[in-house]
């Protein structure tokens, strides 16, 4: 096999059950077996689309800050939990938190960072932040 450089942030890699490792272009198949890492240089919060909120309902997700220092809200689900006081966790460079299963996030930046993800790309969602009017204010 030949081994051949390629650009990270311009690709998501995927990682097989089976123990194959894969290059591919930044959207890939999330019909396709195995987990998706996905590095990038995010300079704004649009780079991270932080007005959305995101959802994998088929894995957890791990999020990471190599370089920079973001912030990661996870919505409210919890019994007792006011629908809006999100939880924020602060990642700074070197750090990462597993966002759970089923568990609605989005990331916003404190500086320009880079960015690592982790997941199974299977059923993942979009939903815009104004549609969810009450939560608009904290972030």
């Amino acid at each position: 096999m030949t081994v051949t450089p390629f650009e990270l942030f311009a690709s998501s890699i995927r990682l097989d059950q089976g123990g194959g490792i894969h290059a591919a272009g930044r959207h890939t198949d999330p019909g396709q077996d195995g987990w998706q890492l996905t590095a990038f240089q995010a300079k704004t919060d649009d780079d991270v689309h932080a007005d959305h909120w995101e959802i994998h309902p088929e894995a957890e997700r791990v999020v990471s800050c190599l370089i920079g220092k973001i912030r990661l809200h996870l919505r409210p689900q919890e019994p007792g939990e006011q629908e809006d006081e999100e939880i924020e966790i602060r990642l700074t460079a070197g750090r990462a938190a597993i966002v759970p299963r089923g568990r609605w996030h989005r990331i916003r930046l404190d500086i320009p960072s880079v960015v690592m993800t982790v997941t199974l790309p299977r059923g993942s969602r979009l939903e815009k932040l104004a549609d969810q009017p009450e939560l608009m204010s904290s972030g």
